[in-house]
């Protein structure tokens, strides 16, 4: 086994060893029988008092409940505190809400111009396609309009939307998201990219998309040559941990890749989950040997009833600290916050300008050492400098 297959694992068949193949790697019957139920789970996971009650109220009134087959083969049976099982299976804490959270904490219902389209950015719009997920995240910043049990319903206009970006010249980058957009069928998938790429002034379409590690069978050859005929076409997945990382994850990533997409990761900082420097670099050097970009690292967005998994935003510049220097640049994800009330992402660093001296800056590396650096004037080649190279 080469380097760059370490530790890509199978995930296996778990519980369901005695379905067939040909079953086992069909999304469809994936999706038929996802686990949605605490009769279901209780016969095959050891809960703590917190999750049967999560299960049966958070379940029921915030998010519902339903994790894939493949999925849950990666969670563990009897520890409550595994990082992939405290992400899908829900505990009682949601039902608390900590009086800074919001229902809506990216402020996407004040931007939205048709049904389902999200106009925030100059430039570019969010086209929430689809309230569904292979599986559900108990983090998840749409919980209100996500799997149908929320406070509100999602409703999708595709031709107000088109519509809308037809007017709009200024649009020039159309993110699908929801839900999730890879659930729905390839011939509407089809016809939604088709439709777009209509638009003239429409320069890229991405996907957000978590069905690569919820659900890689998925990926068929005959979705990503699908996908591949709508370039420029770009894919952000969403991974929070190596251990979602199998081999059945890479090689749908692989298919992604061979087809020309490129792909980046966006993962959610999550307490119990990667709140630690080695589980964010195990995760980022995993990503970029499956060919995929560390994108952004997000702060967990204020939605009600998570305040058990959010992290201090002083931890994560931590963690960025240990990252920047001691492993590949481009594996360096970007630190974010969505601005509460719908402030849009803002960068989260830590300091690397320490301050200024004798018209220098001082500036502090990775290993804590200082260095100064000329502070440039700001009228180059002005009254007080000369042209670079010649004499005066």
């Amino acid at each position: 086994m080469s380097c760059r297959d370490r530790d890509f694992r199978s995930a296996g068949k778990g519980f369901w060893a005695h379905i067939s193949d040909e079953q086992w790697n069909d999304w469809r019957w994936q999706l038929r029988h996802r686990l949605t139920s605490l009769e279901e789970i209780a016969g095959l996971l050891t809960l703590t008092d917190s999750e049967r009650r999560g299960i049966l109220l958070a379940s029921s009134r915030k998010l519902a409940l339903a994790i894939t087959p493949y999925f849950f083969t990666l969670l563990s049976p009897e520890d409550p505190d595994c990082p992939v099982r405290r992400q899908v299976i829900p505990r009682s804490e949601e039902l608390l809400r900590a009086p800074y959270e919001m229902s809506d904490p990216c402020g996407e219902d004040g931007n939205m111009v048709a049904p389902g389209l999200v106009h925030r950015y100059p430039d570019r719009v969010l086209f929430l396609v689809t309230d569904r997920c292979a599986s559900y995240c108990r983090y998840c910043t749409r919980s209100r309009i996500v799997s149908g049990v929320g406070e509100q319903h999602l409703t999708v206009d595709v031709d107000r939307a088109l519509a809308y970006l037809w007017e709009h010249r200024e649009v020039r980058d159309v993110l699908l998201s929801g839900g999730d957009p890879l659930l729905l069928s390839d011939g509407r998938l089809r016809e939604l990219l088709g439709r777009l790429r209509e638009i003239p002034h429409i320069e890229i379409v991405r996907i957000g998309t978590r069905v690569p590690i919820f659900l890689p069978q998925r990926l068929t050859r005959d979705l990503c040559e699908l996908l591949r005929t709508f370039h420029p076409l770009w894919i952000n997945i969403h991974a929070n941990h190596a251990a979602e990382l199998t081999a059945e994850v890479r090689d749908a990533l692989g298919r992604l890749a061979d087809a020309g997409i490129p792909l980046g990761n966006q993962s959610v900082l999550l307490r119990g989950v990667n709140d630690s420097a080695g589980a964010v670099r195990d995760l980022v050097h995993k990503l970029v040997r499956a060919r995929v970009r560390p994108y952004y690292l997000y702060q967990c967005d204020l939605i009600e009833g998570t305040d058990h998994l959010r992290v201090p935003i002083e931890e994560g510049i931590q963690i960025m600290r240990a990252l920047r220097g001691y492993t590949t640049g481009f594996a360096v994800p970007q630190y974010v916050v969505d601005g509460p009330g719908g402030g849009g992402k803002i960068p989260l660093n830590p300091e690397y300008i320490v301050g200024e001296e004798g018209g220098q800056l001082l500036l502090q590396n990775f290993l804590g050492k200082l260095y100064r650096y000329p502070s440039p004037r700001s009228s180059p080649g002005g009254a007080e400098g000369t042209p670079s190279g010649r004499a005066s």
